[in-house]
């Protein structure tokens, strides 16, 4: 009778600490191992700061189909040829990021970019789905005629959602924890109304 307590007491409390084990992380109460601020260093330097910033690209020229695909493409160098084909180096630090770029272009070989946003094999995310949605709300706002204009650059998306200030960052680093609570934070919230069932991401 004695074993049979301690078994049901011993169950109950691993059962109820897990509970509170899951209910810690889908709340973001609690965040382990996750690479909030991480930024490697890049093969060629490049600066959002400046492209997606001061000179207004919008996202999309450069990540190509993100609207249209489960990935957010990373750029090919035909893409960055397109216009520093036309680009003078202003110095010598531009001069050897160019040649660096004209080098392996001629060369057909593609720039190996390290991965800053890291997730799990077994969480899916849809880029293509979160960008149409959130855009479809964004540009329903207030601001809709301003934000519907291509010109605005990275101002018409919603990038920043997830990635935090883009366009104010020289080195771009994982801004948000990516973590299953603050994910799931974010589909609670009443104007997404968005499914938080286990399926949705993990399937």
């Amino acid at each position: 009778m004695k074993s049979k307590l301690i078994g049901a007491l011993v169950t109950f409390g691993l059962i109820g600490g897990l509970c509170s084990f899951v209910y810690a992380l889908t709340t973001n109460k609690v965040v382990i191992g996750y690479n909030i601020n991480y930024e490697p260093d890049q093969p060629i330097p490049f600066s959002h700061k400046l492209h997606a910033g001061e000179m207004q690209i919008n996202c999309k020229y450069c990540h190509a189909g993100v609207d249209i695909s489960r990935h957010s493409p990373v750029p090919s160098l035909n893409i960055c040829m397109n216009c520093h084909l036309n680009i003078l180096p202003k110095n010598d630090k531009q001069t050897e990021v160019f040649t660096a770029m004209s080098d392996k272009y001629n060369n057909d070989e593609p720039v190996e970019w390290e991965k800053v946003h890291l997730l799990p094999d077994f969480v899916k995310f849809p880029h293509a789905y979160h960008i149409r949605s959130l855009e479809e709300k964004r540009n329903a706002s207030a601001n809709a005629v301003e934000l519907a204009d291509e010109s605005n650059g990275y101002k018409a998306h919603v990038c920043q959602t997830c990635h935090g200030q883009v366009q104010e960052m020289d080195v771009v680093y994982q801004w948000s924890s990516l973590s299953m609570g603050w994910c799931v934070n974010c589909h609670r919230k009443p104007e997404h109304n968005a499914p938080v069932n286990c399926g949705t991401c993990h399937y």
